[in-house]
């Protein structure tokens, strides 16, 4: 964190290099990567910006990719500019002004554009170069564009920052088989030979991390709904696959677009509409402008989806869909206030989804979509809050994380209590109209709903976004000598010792001999007290968070705790059932409760759990308990009486959406030998199971699962899945995995130091992949030696991008660990790198905590 004074110092300084400073002045350098300092110099003194560019594409990712660009801007007088480009000087081809070569400086990943170049009012400068590999995500046979943060300025020169926002005008040169789409509608195409030369209608303002172009041998699906033509780019070659989910997927665009229309009263402002389905996308979805990118896997499904899989899909619909408006529309003005667009979508996504899915509950989902995620980073040493400081943005993608993604709406959702739900709806209204094509920060949203809900907003604000962790509440009930509650009181601590107060509204749920009482509860101090239970009859339990509003760590009364482990699968409603399976998870996570009961109490419930989103929750944590909470010597002797839970679910289930839950379940966990054929069987197509229709995907899990754990004819089974596999996007990705399954342990070495290399992770989904499966929990003894040459890779991660979420990295490392050798080798590594930044410091410690929590448990007696 820079302090105030410094940071402006630094901005006058780079105001100093950029407005007005002496033709015959030293050269001053920015620093690498985009400091703050310089972004908020340069927002000040540019207007008016616009890019005119062009790539040449060759067929050959082996050759370079060709650029020429003109940036047009105005400026209050004649003063040098910094533009970034992060590659070396040779690319740099040539740099004119008014059709004259410039002498420029080049220092740190920025070209300097001397005073005499410019002047008051409208200036250009057209810059030829070779676009660098790394934000263009080239394949063999496509490639696409992926710029977040601040990553355009490793293809093409530009201010890479979010509070410049340009119009982008695009040509592409391109190999004549292939197709294009960009944030621009297409306006032109011209075909000579093998080339196809592609133009593309200037956008509205952007940022340079929203601009965006995919091309390659796609396949192009379009479709018409409510007067809008879409079009969906993709790679699928099953097209009966196709074919069963295209009508799909457009017609949740088609809602997602229309309901948005209506809530922020703002036509859709981007003109056409396409989005792209990317092989091993290294995200769920991407919010381009008028050019989304999606993970193809999540759209494209199987037959075998579960639930859960068709609520993703539309979710990230509607996230990405509500990302026209939060985040493209309207963008924050520095990525420290990134998590805004993000918790809007998704906060936006919610909403959208219910109507297409009257049969769902969807307050419970809501509740498992956001709370255990949430939870599994609040209840670390990890912890960080909502809003970071961030002073250069080649540190923002340690920003993004569970806290964004699901603690954040849970907090919005808060915040839509507090503002009504259409006085929130009508800020929100106030607050895009307002900052239309622009930027905003949180405090500008905080100030126009604190005009609209005076004193309230504010100092909200400072706990829940501002501040890290989570409440401990703990519940206690009074009984009087009448035998009924004489109070019942709720107790906040501030887990740090700070003193803070989370104010929020629960729903507790109260239950008796005779029935259930649930009322709200607002709990604004240390203490609160639930007035109406007062005079209540002795309750069974008290749940705090049974309505699935509150957010904390719930330790439950005795009395309460012991109903629930022996009496959840009682509980009569699927919201009450699934907060009280959460609250059992953290109590489990905090020694209250032990591994042996929660599997006596799962193997109760799920053969009478009535609502597959429950289902799926509990298997979650079944096979999570298993493998991180029961000590690897006892798994063989429980693993039997698991499997045979999990067969027989997969028997009962009455639809194909559970029995895939069941079956993944148990593919993720089996071992014995029995378990193994059966299901290698299923795999080379011997055996089928009832009312379950395997795909592609599916067979590539069975085979990989077998590997890891060394069945007999390990390796012809990979082979054959290998030849079996016919995607070539899938096949590709199935071979960089596969050394990380071999029983060699020399040949899963090779498979780890390949990825010191930079060129080899460029795919992160196959990288992550690979990872989790060397470091799978049967592989422990073997993969701790992994564990510290990961660590010392994870600043180098950070800083070239290649995986965006450097805690991904961290948890496929840590995930199957559990050795006090492992947890001791993270904790020497945190102690001897004392520089290591704040955010990868809580990466590190987020990751390693269910480690810590398991080699303190082997080591306790």
């Amino acid at each position: 964190m820079i302090p105030i004074l410094s940071l402006r110092c630094e901005v006058i300084a780079l105001l100093m290099l950029i407005v007005g400073a002496p033709a015959n002045a030293a050269v001053v350098s920015p620093a690498r990567g985009i400091p703050e300092s310089l972004a908020t110099a340069r927002a000040a003194a540019i207007r008016a910006l616009r890019y005119e560019l062009s790539f040449r594409i060759p067929e050959s990712k082996a050759e370079a990719v060709r650029g020429l660009e003109t940036v047009r801007f105005e400026l209050p007088a004649p003063q040098s500019v910094v533009l970034d480009f992060e590659q070396p000087r040779d690319h740099i081809l040539s740099v004119r002004a008014a059709e004259k070569a410039l002498v420029f400086d080049f220092v740190d990943g920025h070209i300097i554009v001397p005073a005499a170049a410019t002047k008051a009012g409208g200036t250009a400068i057209t810059i030829e170069f070779l676009a660098g590999d790394e934000s263009l995500n080239r394949n063999e046979e496509f490639l696409y564009t992926l710029f977040v943060p601040a990553r355009a300025h490793y293809a093409f020169p530009c201010f890479d920052q979010p509070s410049l926002k340009g119009r982008y005008s695009l040509t592409l040169d391109t190999p004549a088989a292939w197709q294009a789409t960009a944030n621009g509608e297409e306006t032109g195409r011209e075909t000579v030979h093998d080339r196809s030369v592609v133009r593309f209608a200037e956008t509205q303002p952007l940022p340079s991390y929203l601009f965006s172009f995919a091309a390659g041998k796609f396949q192009v699906e379009t479709a018409e709904r409510g007067g809008r033509r879409f079009r969906m780019f993709h790679r699928e070659t099953d097209a009966a696959k196709v074919a069963r989910n295209r009508d799909a997927i457009f017609d949740l665009h088609a809602r997602a677009l229309a309901w948005l229309e209506e809530y922020t009263a703002i036509p859709y402002p981007w003109g056409k509409f396409d989005f792209v389905l990317i092989p091993s996308f290294q995200f769920g979805g991407m919010e381009h402008a008028a050019s989304i990118l999606y993970n193809a896997s999540g759209l494209m499904l199987d037959p075998s989806a579960t639930q859960s899989q068709l609520l993703g899909r539309a979710s990230v619909i509607a996230h990405e869909t509500a990302h026209m408006w939060f985040g493209d529309l309207v963008t924050m003005r520095w990525f420290n206030d990134v998590w805004m667009k993000e918790v809007l979508a998704n906060f936006m996504a919610a909403k959208i989804v219910n109507p297409s899915f009257p049969q769902i509950n969807h307050e419970l989902r809501f509740l498992l979509a956001h709370y255990p995620a949430a939870y599994d980073v609040d209840r670390t040493a990890g912890s960080n809050p909502i809003r970071q400081e961030l002073t250069n943005l080649d540190e923002a993608g340690s920003l993004y994380g569970a806290i964004i993604y699901d603690k954040a709406p849970i907090v919005m959702r808060q915040l839509e209590m507090i503002a009504g739900e259409s006085g929130f709806r009508d800020g929100m209204r106030e607050y895009l109209k307002r900052y239309a094509f622009g930027n905003a920060t949180w405090l500008d949203l905080v100030n126009i709903l604190e005009a609209r809900n005076p004193g309230q907003v504010a100092k909200w604000s400072r706990a829940w976004v501002e501040m890290r962790g989570r409440p401990e509440i703990t519940t206690t009930v009074r009984i009087g000598t009448d035998g009924k509650i004489a109070s019942l009181t709720l107790s906040q601590r501030d887990p740090q010792d700070r003193n803070l107060v989370w104010p929020q509204k629960l729903q507790l749920t109260v239950g008796f001999p005779t029935g259930v009482e649930q009322f709200s509860v607002t709990a604004s101090g240390a203490i609160t007290e639930a007035v109406k239970a007062k005079g209540m009859a002795r309750p069974l339990y008290v749940i705090p968070n049974g309505g699935g509003l509150g957010y904390g760590l719930f330790k439950l009364d005795r009395e309460t705790l012991r109903y629930v482990l022996d009496h959840l699968e009682e509980l009569p409603d699927p919201l009450t059932r699934g907060s009280a399976w959460v609250d059992v998870w953290e109590n489990l996570m905090e020694a209250r409760v032990k591994p042996t009961e929660l599997f006596a109490l799962a193997a109760r419930a799920l053969p009478r759990e009535t609502d597959e989103q429950n289902t799926q929750r509990i298997l979650s944590y079944l096979g999570r308990a298993f493998w991180h909470q029961i000590p690897a010597g006892e798994r063989a002797s429980r693993v039997p009486e698991l499997e045979a839970l999990l067969r027989a679910g997969l028997a009962k289930a009455p639809t194909a959406s559970r029995k895939s839950a069941w079956f993944s379940a148990f593919r993720d966990v089996v071992m014995t030998r029995d378990g193994l054929s059966w299901l290698e069987r299923v795999w080379r197509r011997e055996e089928k199971v009832e009312g379950l229709t395997f795909a592609e995907t599916d067979e590539i899990d069975m085979a990989l699962n077998l590997a890891v754990r060394g069945v007999p004819g390990w390796q012809e089974i990979l082979a054959a899945q290998r030849e079996r596999t016919q995607n070539p996007d899938r096949k590709a990705r199935f071979e960089f995995v596969m050394p990380a399954l071999s029983a060699d342990p020399a040949v899963r070495e090779q498979a780890f130091v390949r990825l010191r290399d930079v060129r080899n992770r460029g795919h992160e989904p196959w990288v992550l992949e690979s990872l989790r499966y060397l470091n799978h929990p049967l592989r422990e003894s073997q993969a701790v030696r992994f564990v510290k040459p990961a660590l010392e890779l994870l600043p180098e991660i950070q800083k070239t991008g290649d995986i965006f979420f450097p805690k991904r990295w961290m948890d496929a490392t840590l995930s199957g660990q559990r050795s006090s050798e492992a947890a001791a080798t993270v904790r020497q590594y945190l102690a001897a790198h004392p520089e290591l930044p704040q955010r990868l410091r809580w990466v590190v410690l987020n990751a390693a905590d269910d480690l810590f929590r398991a080699a303190k448990r082997e080591s306790t007696p």
